[in-house]
């Protein structure tokens, strides 16, 4: 009997050591348990904040995308259609214009964004964007998306034509081009270069003897900028720049500097920077003109008239406006150097060709600093010219673009110049040149030409320029 118990059953200090054991073992169990279930909880907490923020960021997102659909339907509008100013919101930090988010599957609201928007400054068009968001299973987790839209203006042109034109073996072109017109180029570019036409004739102007049809853009331009040609591409409306006069006018006699017809020979503004670094402009009536030979412009036609300044009257000298804008119904010259952004307009309205207003350059135009700070627009409704008695050495700093006419030194006959350097943008309705060239000497204007886009234009343009009508589109975005 003893030995047969002593098969099954273990002394009674042994069986405390067994339950010892299996209580060391569950305990062992339990906390690494505790560890995995703490972990796992810890990972789903993190997930459903990973899904929480996820759903905020694409709810923030719509708001994004919701404010752009409407700016294209109405775009003056940076109040959400209220009318008024945006107000206080429960689970937002800054007053907004709330918008609930819909799940239209299962037709039940699942967040909300909150937008803010920031109008476009005087004299520009980019307007800011502000979409906060949360997923409604947890309100704390926001997130926030800043996006900039602007409607590019004609300010992004390295170079704009309405007429046909040639681009030499020895020329470059900085920035986007475009002509309405077709392009002979056989120089380099490094930017997309577009025409309307998708053939066009040329002519013996242009080095096509007889006439030939030509593509939109054609030439003996290396193939790595044969890669950026483009055509046929819409057209850009010069006469849509009409309205932006109009505009101009009113925005000046309101806010900026408006002169009326001088009943002198027009008006010199002269650019200059303070000691403390303001920049100003000092307003002079001309009031006689300095004699030179006619001259004859790229249409054959020859001019008599004087284009050079002799005497001035100063009328004022005053800091440049809060908005940028001075308008004058007169012939009016620029010169000096820029502190701040600017933009000059010289038009009669409505348009006539015989008494509309020319813009001439008789000294150089320059930036206080090349660092997209400063900018000058100079829009003439008829010609932007250089004068007779221009430096030998040129330079002008800024969006030059001449509506209704070109921009061109007239051909005076021997009156032969070194260089001319145009940092900015040229818009010529009309051929465009600084150059006379009898086969292959310069027999008139610049023998050197440089003409180098200024980048900043591209998203701060001068106040007002004419916009294009391409609409709004993204220049920047931003998320926490």
């Amino acid at each position: 009997m003893n030995s047969l118990f002593s098969k099954y059953f273990l002394p009674k200090d042994e069986q405390g050591s067994i339950l010892v054991f299996e209580i060391v073992v569950i305990f062992i169990f339990s906390v690494m348990m505790l560890a995995v279930l703490g972990t796992a909880v810890s990972q789903f907490r993190v997930t459903r904040s990973t899904v929480n923020r996820e759903q905020a960021f694409s709810i923030a997102e719509a708001g994004i995308n919701y404010y752009q659909w409407h700016l294209a339907k109405f775009p003056s509008d940076y109040q959400n259609g209220t009318g008024a100013a945006p107000t206080s919101q429960a689970g937002f930090a800054n007053p907004c214009y709330p918008q609930d988010y819909t799940d239209e599957d299962a037709n039940q609201i699942i967040g909300k964004f909150c937008l803010e928007i920031t109008a476009p400054p005087s004299g520009s068009t980019v307007v800011i964007i502000k979409s906060t968001a949360y997923a409604t299973a947890n309100p704390k987790v926001q997130r926030t998306i800043v996006s900039r839209y602007g409607v590019p203006s004609l300010a992004k042109y390295g170079f704009l034509t309405n007429s046909d034109t040639w681009i030499g073996n020895s020329e470059s072109v900085s920035g986007l081009m475009h002509s309405n017109g077709g392009i002979r180029f056989d120089g380099t570019g490094n930017a997309p270069i577009t025409s309307a036409k998708a053939t066009y004739t040329c002519t013996a102007t242009f080095g096509c003897s007889p006439s030939q049809t030509k593509n939109g853009v054609w030439g003996s331009a290396a193939q790595s900028t044969k890669d950026f040609w483009d055509y046929p591409v819409p057209n850009v409306d010069f006469a849509s720049v009409t309205s932006s006069f109009s505009t101009i006018k009113s925005s000046s006699q309101s806010g900026g500097i408006y002169l009326p017809p001088s009943n002198a020979q027009g008006y010199s503004l002269v650019f200059s920077v303070t000691g403390g670094g303001v920049g100003q402009v000092s307003v002079y009536k001309v009031t006689s003109l300095r004699s030179h030979q006619s001259g004859t412009d790229v249409n054959g036609n020859t001019h008599n008239e004087y284009l050079d300044y002799n005497a001035r009257t100063l009328q004022s000298t005053q800091n440049l406006p809060s908005n940028g804008l001075i308008y004058v119904e007169d012939k009016t010259w620029v010169e000096g150097t820029v502190k701040g952004r600017a933009l000059v307009a010289a038009a009669q309205l409505p348009y006539n060709a015989n008494t509309a207003p020319d813009i001439i350059i008789p000294n150089n135009i320059t930036y206080a600093a090349k660092d997209g700070t400063n900018v000058l627009g100079l829009i003439a409704q008829r010609n932007i010219l250089v004068s007779y008695y221009a430096p030998n050495t040129l330079e002008i700093d800024a969006a030059l673009f001449a509506q209704n006419g070109s921009c061109q030194f007239y051909y005076y006959s021997g009156n032969v110049k070194s260089t001319i350097t145009v940092y900015g943008t040229i818009g010529s309705y009309g051929v465009w040149t600084w150059t006379w060239v009898s086969g292959n000497s310069v027999v008139s204007g610049y023998q050197n030409t440089v003409t180098t886009y200024d980048g900043n234009l591209l998203y701060s343009p001068p106040p007002s320029f004419p916009l294009t009508t391409d609409g709004y589109q993204q220049i920047s975005w931003s998320s926490n």
